[in-house]
Formats: C-alpha cells, structure tokens, sequence
C-alpha cells in the first residue's frame, strides 16, 4: 500500500497545535484593505481554530486519521 499523500494547498494553510486542533488565518485581509475599518483588520490579523464542521475535512486533507 503506498503511503498517503497530504493536499499541497492544506499544509500551506494550516497548523496543528501540540494538542491536536487544527489552526488557520482569517480571510479578506490580503487586498481592497483601505474600505475596512482598522478594527476589522486587527481583528483578521489573529489566528484562530477550524471549526468542529470543518475539522474532519480538514484532518483528511493533512492525513492525519
């Protein structure tokens, strides 16, 4: 059985923390930045966690189940 590959896009994109979640950035802070509120764009500039719905999905991408 050959070895699984993980989505070249998915590993750019996210981290997995010491205990196992699944971090990712916030979209819609990369252009068109000048019409959002500055607080909009601080807030956008933190990490935060994948959501439960998304987390399976994403733990196949990485091939980590």
């Amino acid at each position: 059985m050959p070895k699984m590959k993980t989505n070249s896009s998915a590993k750019k994109r996210f981290k997995v923390t010491g205990t196992g979640k699944i971090k990712r950035k916030h979209a819609y802070k990369s252009h068109i930045l000048t019409k959002k509120e500055t607080k909009r764009k601080r807030n956008l500039t933190h990490a935060t966690l994948v959501s439960s719905a998304d987390h399976h999905r994403v733990k196949h991408m990485l091939v980590l189940s």
